[in-house]
């Protein structure tokens, strides 16, 4: 039985990313065959289903219950899948036929989402679900209109605003598509190309080990589109190195945590998030990428900063130049993996195709490409590494796109959307603008803990967007900063799944590694506030005020990298000066705002702050501690 339900499961893992690889590919249409895209994607939703409940068990090891659990669950979503052309001319019929089916696959949708998600947002769901039903009980702003039970299951199982809508279908092909790149990048060993490409520039410098994983994670990060799968594979590799050339285990795991989770917001790529942002704001995938350049470049140059005060700190030296490898012997060896990064993005910016039509041609160089440089067909090995991989990491997303559409559907067919709005514009207007952003932020965090990146997005930009919009926030500045906060739930205790997963990783205590990680992500906690109150840091105004803009955040973000990595120094003078670092710090970092985004004040404040950091550099320079002190 073990064996049998271990073989069905690698035929679902495979069978996801096929199908959805083939509907991006329009192999139907190109076959004669008339499909519309919730025909795949509910059946890919099913397989998702069913798969879970094999690999999330509820004893020991999956048997009859999990077995029948989820081909209830795949055949329901499939039941939609094979009437859903035919339901769309008869919309007001409702008979058992529809909803029954529709009541099975929503249950077992969300018991699903709980085995892979947690139980935070299956609850989150489930209550939404239940306001759908009960709403016109609620009092005041809180009463929804009252709809049939049935009218209410058949929206969110056989409607394009429901669960087989928007964000489904983005799931199914371009976030698919992705994966399944960023798989075949894994198994092809382009991890270890990338690894030892920074290895060669950067392991022999200063802490150098350390510097080689902000390079390393953050490029490889990017089109990884999973911090946690960025940090086993990047950090299974810079890890021990950091801890073997001095790096205590803490700072070896923090650092990892925060250059792997970075990768998520770098461009080119970010994880695939950009082409959610783009998809739901109907705007170009390069003003995405565009926008959240100079914030991805402040989070990675405070880090490398602190880095390397970490590495003066503890006296650490890099590695010997006789044991990294040579970066042209590596650029040599491993070029064939830049050259479909080199495709992916010909196809996007020079050509303009779909981001999914891209992803998968990249997938398809990078195969044959593999092929040619091994002068050998894929081993069945790593056959089932590529395919069952790319299923297996699709299932949360997927799953995840399914109760994002029941999220959608529930708020807009009650009117909960609106009144969420009502309620966070309120909270705006009568505390202001700053008050509602922190609250806002605190959501994002607590609702993103323990969520794939898309997801996280997802969700957010569908409960919290509209309200920030409200408030006058520009649309690109407020999913930035929603995309920005849910990711950072991703470094944030108590849950902190980045920062748990490279400490167990190093071996060090998951609480020291969390607050490290902050400490270390610290520039993008407050980034995302300067662009809401001034969006020339995302190339949103006039080339003076884009300039001020990022003139004044460097520099603030130097002096705070500085302060940051001087907080260990017990000294009242010390602590003195990292009160005023810090302080000047928020003032030069704000100044466009307080002064004007095309003040010369700003540019005036912001020479001021550099003066002081050259001058510190000379009287208080960056020290090593004492054995003692260590």
């Amino acid at each position: 039985m073990d064996r049998s339900l271990g073989v069905l499961a690698n035929v679902y893992y495979a069978l996801i990313p096929i199908l959805g690889v083939v509907w991006i590919l329009s192999v139907p249409q190109l076959l004669g065959i008339s499909m519309v895209a919730q025909e795949i994607i509910t059946v890919i939703l099913g397989l998702a289903i069913a798969a879970t409940f094999i690999k999330h068990p509820y004893g020991e090891k999956a048997g009859w219950p999990e077995l029948i659990i989820g081909f209830a669950g795949l055949a329901a979503w499939a039941w939609s899948a094979g009437h859903y052309v035919e339901w769309l001319t008869d919309i007001a019929e409702r008979g058992p036929e529809k909803w029954v089916p529709g009541v099975v696959g929503i249950v077992i949708l969300m018991e699903a989402l709980r085995k892979t998600s947690g139980t935070a947002i299956a609850v989150l769901v489930w209550v939404l679900l239940a306001y759908a039903f009960f709403g016109h009980l609620m009092p005041g702003v809180l009463e929804a209109d009252k709809f049939p039970a049935t009218k209410i299951v058949l929206y969110n199982y056989a409607d394009s605003n429901g669960v087989p809508g928007l964000v489904l279908r983005i799931v199914c092909t371009i976030v698919l598509a992705f994966i399944v790149f960023g798989r075949l990048l894994e198994v092809s060993g382009a991890t270890k190309f990338f690894t030892d490409l920074a290895m060669g520039w950067m392991g022999h410098r200063r802490g150098g080990p350390a510097k080689v994983a902000v390079v390393a994670s953050s490029a490889f990060g990017m089109v990884s589109g999973s911090s946690v799968g960025n940090i086993m594979s990047t950090g299974v590799v810079t890890i021990p190195l950091m801890k073997r050339s001095g790096f205590k285990s803490e700072y070896a795991a923090g650092i990892e945590a925060v250059a792997s989770n970075g990768g998520q917001f770098a461009p080119p790529i970010m994880g695939a998030t950009a082409f959610l942002i783009a998809d739901f704001l109907q705007v170009g995938y390069v003003d995405v990428v565009i926008a959240a350049a100079i914030p991805a470049f402040l989070y990675y140059l405070v880090l490398f900063m602190q880095v390397d005060s970490i590495a003066v700190r503890f006296g650490l030296k890099g590695l010997d130049r006789a044991e990294l490898p040579v970066v042209l012997t590596t650029l040599l060896s491993g070029w064939v993996y830049l050259i479909p990064i080199a495709v992916l993005l010909y196809f996007l910016f020079w050509l303009s195709f779909n981001p999914a039509t891209s992803a998968v041609y990249a997938v398809g160089t990078l195969l044959v490409l593999m092929i040619i440089r091994k002068q050998r067909f894929l081993t069945i090995h790593e056959i089932k590494s590529f395919v069952f991989g790319s299923g297996e990491n699709l299932l949360p997303i997927v799953l995840i796109g399914g109760a994002a559409g029941i999220v959608i559907g529930v708020m807009n067919s009650t009117g909960l959307a609106f009144q969420l709005t009502l309620i966070l514009a309120e909270v705006g207007n009568n505390a202001g603008l700053m008050a509602m952003l922190l609250l806002t932020a605190l959501i994002s965090i607590i609702l993103g803990m323990g969520m794939p990146t898309a997801a996280v997005y997802i969700v957010l930009a569908t409960v919290l967007a509209p309200a920030m919009q409200e408030l006058g926030v520009k649309p690109l500045a407020a999913h930035l900063f929603l995309f920005y906060f849910g990711l950072l739930s991703m470094l944030t205790p108590p849950v902190a799944v980045a920062s748990y997963v490279a400490a167990g990783l190093a071996g060090s205590n998951m609480w020291s590694t969390g607050l490290i990680g902050i400490r270390l992500a610290m520039v993008a906690y407050l980034v995302p506030f300067l662009w809401i109150f001034n969006p020339a840091l995302i190339f949103i105004g006039t080339p003076t005020a884009i300039a001020y803009a990022i003139l004044s955040a460097i520099v603030a973000g130097w002096m705070l990298a500085r302060a940051l990595q001087d907080l260990h120094l017990a000294a009242l003078k010390s602590r003195l000066l990292v009160f005023a670092l810090v302080v000047g710090a928020l003032a030069i970092g704000s100044s466009t705002i307080w002064l004007g985004s095309e003040a010369p004040g700003v540019l005036i404040a912001s020479v001021i702050g550099i003066a002081v950091i050259l001058l510190l550099r000379k009287i208080a320079p960056e020290k090593a501690l004492d054995p003692a002190q260590m």
